[in-house]
Order: structure tokens, then sequence, then C-alpha cells
């Protein structure tokens, strides 16, 4: 299967080597030359597993064995075979994507990669080591580690916004064990270490690094399809469950609000329409740093603003990087889109033609919500439906309701449900009670105490932990940082 650059068809690669590669040598985000096809009925009536082998395999066909590498990634590791379940909680399904081995949606994507990868390595012949560069706002950055570590042949770097992350989020990272983990905190927020690894694969010739050790570059952030690919799968399987309990009828529209900041997660959802999944509207919810809604709703992308560190911190970002896919998927136009990228790195914004905004317009709604709104709101749902949310899921339910509120829309709605509660137990806290006077752990325990809602086991005993990682550098070193690993 083919794949090309967003900003130019003369980058072109198989699914394999699009996965190795990561990001395309100009700069840009691998697409299909043409999009899948799949039997979505017969898709529906498998299991979570058989979901994933069909959906990953028709992105990914030249990676071979899908069936087996998918057993090996998801086996054991969820906290149910589900991998994602779905929970009614009388006003909206939440779809529950942080029972996996990290406590965060991108366990199901990360569990996978590292299959993809060496799987993709064998098919090409390469025979040098990979080295993983990645930036994280929060919740990636374990998530790779845990998928990565101790893999054959692979190197990882994760690098994050040094005080940008919260204490458990930083805690999973500087005690990650391993014998070919490297995390670093950079000075700086997450567009700074998003942009520094944009740089250093800028800088490479062929995928190396002139002066490094001869490793093969590639990502594990959803700038890489071998990330995004798994995430289609979760929205098959909620959509599933609702036929499965007679919520809807096949074929009937649900409608899907997402917390996002990188917009990796909502794409997803687009591309599961795109195969045929019946998708209604896809609601982007931002918090503070509302770049992404003031774009859906405007048509003009503008990261001029300061980066507000928020109590939802994964989506504290300004530059999200898969709007690049989606403007080249509604458009078709790869000179377009580059010329809509070089505007925004030379200027800091862009706007994009009236054709382009209808064409979001018609897929997309979007809304933001702030620190004082994501407390409200995780009190209201847990008081009213006796259900704990973390503050992007609460995000994701506060401009969901405001969504139906507007649009009087009645079709059924799911929120993205992307980290547990546990990896802000100060933030969540605070919103069911006083939490002012305690550390993070004593909030988890109280946490606990006051909701009945178990601490994952994989958060239980984190600040016992020896930190291993914490070395803290400025942005421009990061590239110095790679090269001498």
């Amino acid at each position: 299967m083919l794949y090309h650059s967003t900003r130019s068809k003369s980058y072109t690669a198989d699914s394999a080597q699009a996965v190795l590669n990561g990001l395309a040598p100009d700069g840009g985000l691998y697409v299909p030359a043409s999009l899948p096809t799949l039997d979505v009925a017969a898709c529906l009536k498998g299991s979570t597993m058989d979901m994933a082998t069909d959906i990953i395999g028709a992105f990914l066909p030249d990676i071979p064995e899908m069936d087996t590498l998918v057993k090996k990634a998801y086996t054991g590791k969820f906290e149910t075979e589900e991998l994602t379940p779905t929970v009614d909680t009388g006003k909206f399904t939440v779809l529950e994507l942080f029972r996996g081995p990290t406590s965060a949606f991108k366990d199901v994507a990360l569990c996978m990669l590292p299959q993809l990868l060496t799987k993709a390595k064998t098919v090409k012949g390469q025979k040098e080591d990979i080295l993983i560069l990645t930036a994280t706002s929060g919740d990636t950055g374990k998530a790779a580690l845990a998928g990565f570590c101790n893999v054959d042949g692979v190197r990882i770097c994760v690098f994050y916004p040094d005080g940008g992350v919260s204490k458990v989020q930083r805690a999973q990272m500087v005690t990650q064990e391993g014998n070919n983990v490297y995390v670093c905190a950079v000075e700086g927020n997450f567009d700074d270490a998003q942009t520094g690894v944009k740089n250093i694969f800028a800088a490479a010739e062929n995928g190396v690094l002139p002066g490094g050790k001869g490793h093969r570059l590639s990502t594990a952030n959803s700038i890489n399809i071998g990330r995004l690919a798994p995430q289609v799968t979760y929205y098959f399987k909620a959509y599933a469950d609702l036929l499965h309990r007679g919520v809807i009828k096949m074929g009937e529209q649900v409608n899907f609000s997402v917390p996002t900041g990188n917009f990796g997660d909502i794409l997803a959802g687009y591309l599961a329409k795109k195969l045929g999944l019946p998708v209604g509207k896809l609601i982007c919810a931002s918090n503070a740093n509302n770049v992404l809604t003031d774009f859906i709703q405007t048509g003009t992308y503008d990261r001029r603003r300061p980066l507000l560190k928020t109590i939802s911190p994964s989506m504290d970002i300004l530059v999200s990087s898969n709007l690049e896919r989606l403007l080249y998927l509604l458009s078709g136009d790869t000179e377009l889109v580059a010329s809509l990228m070089g505007q925004l790195n030379k200027d800091g914004f862009y706007t994009v033609p009236e054709d382009l905004k209808a064409a979001i317009d018609a897929e997309f709604w979007a809304g933001c919500c702030d620190d004082a709104q994501a407390r409200k709101t995780i009190a209201k749902v847990f008081r009213e439906q006796n259900y704990l949310c973390d503050t992007h899921t609460a995000a994701g339910w506060a401009v969901a309701e405001e969504y139906t509120e507007k649009t009087g829309d009645t079709r059924p709605m799911v929120v993205l449900s992307t980290a547990s509660p546990y990896k802000f137990p100060a933030a969540v806290l605070s919103a069911l009670e006083n939490a002012d006077g305690m550390d993070e752990w004593a909030q988890m325990e109280r946490l606990e105490a006051l909701t009945g809602v178990p601490v994952p086991k994989n958060l239980q005993g984190l600040q016992t932990k020896k930190e291993l990682h914490t070395t803290v550098i400025p942005k421009e070193e990061m590239l110095p940082f790679v090269t001498a690993l």
C-alpha cells in the first residue's frame, strides 16, 4: 500500500517503510494514497482483537502476520480482554481508554507500535538499530517507554517539558527501568520539545544523524502512522458496544466527543468514519489552550498566544501536528498543505480556503473547557452519574453537553476518557473537596477513600521507586543529547 507525504506526493513509501520512517523526508506526515476498504459489518461482529487485526491490517498491509502481532501486543496487558470498555452513565457513554499498563489512552497504540516496528524492520531488511524519539505532554512518554522497554534492536528517548506534566506522570517516566530507555526534561513547554524532535529529524541524512552512532530515527508520536492506525479500533469497539446493548441499530450514527491537543485521537475517529463506520459529528474538546477550537470555529489557525499551564496538561499544546493530515485528507492538495505549514512556521498562523473550511464544518464541531469548568464537571458527573473522571475527560464531557444544548442533536454521544483520574489526583480531588496541604500521593489515597474507585495497580507505590532519569537540558541541547546516545 502506497503512502506519501502530506506536503508532496514525490515522497512515497509502502506502509512498512512509513512506519519505520515515522516522518516523511520533507517534514510532512505520511498519508495513504487511497484509503483502504473494510467490511464494516463483519468487523463489528468480531472481538476487540479481531477488530484490531482487521483495521490495522487494512492500513498497514505490508506488515504481515497482523493477527499474531495484535495478540503479542495486547494479551495480558489490559485489565479486560475488551481493552477499551464502555460505561453507560445514564447520560453519555464513556469509552474508557485507560485500562492498559500505564493508565492512559496511548497504551492502545503504544503496545502495538513496537510489534509493528520490529516486524517492519524485518520486512524491509533493515539491519541498523532504531532510535525512537518522542516528545510528550505527559501520557505518550510513559506508554512509549513501557512499550519499547528492552525491545531488541530499538532504543527510545523521551523528552518532556520540565514542570509541564503532573507529578504522577513525571514519576512514571523518571522511574522507568530498562537498558534501552532514556528520559530527559526540556526547559520549555511541549511545543518546544515537539519542535526540537522535528528539528532532529530534519538534521538527519536518510534517517541517520551525522555524528551519531548509526541508529535509524523513528518516532512513537501520533505523527507515525503506526501509532495512529491502532487508535481507529476503539471507535469501532464503542460502536459495537452500542449495537450489542440495543442503543442503536446498524447504520445509525453516533457522535464522539474527544479531548485532544495534538489532534491524533480525534483524527482516528475521522479515519474510522472514512472506513465506513457510521460516525456522526466529531466534537473537538480543548482546554484553555483553545487553538483547535478557534481553528474549527473560524478557519484560522493561530499559535501566536501564550501556552497556558492547565490541570489537563496532556492538552497543553499550541502546534497540533496531526491537523496537517486532516488538511490533506479533506483537500487532497499537497501544495496547499505545504504552503499552510510553511506559513505557520514563518508567521505563526494560517487561514484555510472557504471550501476547506466548509468541509471541516461538515465533520467537526469544537468547544473548550477551562480549569474552573473542568472541576465543576468532575464534581457534577460524580454527583449525578456516580462516575469519576479525570480532567481531560471532564473537558470532553463539558463540551459534549455544550454541543447537545446548542444544536439539539439527539444522536447517542460517546465521550472518550483518555486517562485515569489517578494520573491527576490533585486536580480531581480538589474538584470534590479541599485538598490543600496534601502531596499527590496522599491525595491519591484520599481520592480512593472518598470515591471507592481503586488506584490502578501500575500507579501504586510510584513515590517509593528510585528516580533513574533526572537530566534537564535547554531546548537548544536536544540534538547534542540525542547524538551522544
